[in-house]
């Protein structure tokens, strides 16, 4: 590489439905197998939002939190599985940082950071060396405070308004860390 060296933590924060989980998943479909980590999604009954679950890059689900689940972890009206979180997003970001040469991680914020292993594992991820790719909540937290304040870290503010350049910034930095295969030479379809 010429020139200074990329951030090695992009960090991207926002306010909800600014799209950080579409960023996230976009940049893991981008880079395929060397992408290791997960995002959530929304659980949705008869079009309203009850819940979330952690969805890994190779295709297991567990759930993060659900109106109905009753016990000591809450977050708004939302239950907070940790068991479930654990056995799937957990281990899907540790076997990231062992096994992969990109970590995402969307994201890390009120719910997630109640367990424990998920910020040993997050440690793990910014010590290893390796290009991560978080989201990362938008409000004032001192352990999130110090992941944003990092000295290889650059935090993006997402916006629906910025959606666009914001992309591309994310395509030019997988790029740079040699993860984002040129494009083909062929000639796009019209339309």
């Amino acid at each position: 590489m010429n020139g200074p060296k990329p951030p090695r933590l992009l960090l991207i924060t926002g306010r909800p439905g600014s799209g950080k989980t579409t960023l996230v998943a976009e940049a893991a479909a981008a880079v395929g197998r060397r992408a290791g980590g997960f995002y959530t999604r929304e659980i949705r009954t008869e079009g309203r939002r009850v819940g979330f679950e952690v969805v890994t890059l190779d295709g297991r689900r567990g759930r993060l939190a659900h109106a109905g689940v009753k016990g000591p972890y809450r977050v708004g009206r939302y239950g907070v599985d940790l068991e479930s979180f654990e056995a799937v997003g957990v281990d899907a970001l540790e076997r990231a940082v062992r096994e992969k040469d990109l970590i995402l991680i969307d994201e890390v914020g009120k719910m997630e950071l109640l367990s424990d292993p998920f910020r040993r594992a997050v440690e793990a991820a910014v010590n290893s060396g390796k290009p991560v790719l978080a989201a990362v909540m938008l409000g004032p937290d001192p352990w999130v405070d110090r992941f944003k304040a990092h000295p290889e870290a650059r935090l993006i503010f997402l916006t629906p308004e910025n959606r666009a350049p914001v992309r591309a910034e994310v395509r030019a930095w997988l790029k740079e860390w040699g993860l984002l295969a040129d494009a083909p030479s062929s000639p796009r379809p019209p339309g």
